[in-house]
C-alpha cells in the first residue's frame, strides 16, 4: 500500500483526531500529539496537498430537512456504454451515492427523499428519463445502524 509509505504515525493520529472532529482547533490537535500548532499545520496542509484529505463536511440530520426515507436502488444499465449514465444518475434529486458496481447491475444508488410518494416520483420520472437506465430495483431503509464515512487507520 503506497498511501502508509507517505504517512507516518504522527499523520496518522491527525488522520483519527480530525475523522472524530473535524472542527477541531488547530492548536487542541497540537496539544494532543504534544507538538507546535505550526507542525500540526503544516503536516495537515501536506496531507490536504496530497488528496489524503478530500475535505470536511457538516454531518446533517436527514430528518430535519424533509428527507427521512433513505432507499438504495440497484440500476440495470443499457450495455450500450454510455460513459456519463453515472453522472446523469448522480443529478437525480436527492441521489447521496453513486457506485458502479461488479455484476448485473450497473449501479447502486442512494437515495434521500421526503417518503415514499416522494420515492416513488423519482423512480417514475427521473430515472426512466435516462437514456440508459434498463431497471431498477429498489431497497428501502427501515433503521439505520450505522452510517460514516469514516476510513479504519
Amino acid at each position: 500500500m503506497e498511501l502508509h509509505r507517505t504517512i507516518d504515525d504522527i499523520d496518522l493520529r491527525i488522520l483519527e483526531i480530525l475523522q472524530e472532529k473535524a472542527r477541531i482547533p488547530n492548536a487542541e490537535v497540537a496539544r494532543q500529539i504534544g507538538m507546535a500548532p505550526s507542525a500540526v499545520l503544516e503536516r495537515i496542509r501536506k496531507l490536504e496537498s496530497q488528496g489524503i484529505i478530500e475535505g470536511y463536511e457538516v454531518r446533517l440530520n436527514p430528518s430535519h430537512f424533509d428527507q427521512g426515507l433513505a432507499a438504495f436502488v440497484m440500476v440495470e444499465a443499457d450495455r450500450s456504454g454510455n460513459g456519463r449514465l453515472g453522472l446523469e444518475i448522480a443529478n437525480i434529486t436527492g441521489v447521496q451515492e453513486v457506485h458502479q458496481v461488479a455484476g448485473d447491475d450497473g449501479y447502486l444508488v442512494k437515495i434521500r427523499a421526503a417518503g415514499t410518494e416522494a420515492l416513488g416520483r423519482i423512480l417514475r420520472e427521473e430515472f426512466p428519463a435516462i437514456k440508459g437506465v434498463r431497471a431498477t430495483r429498489t431497497q428501502v431503509v427501515l433503521s439505520t445502524i450505522k452510517e460514516t464515512r469514516r476510513i479504519d487507520l
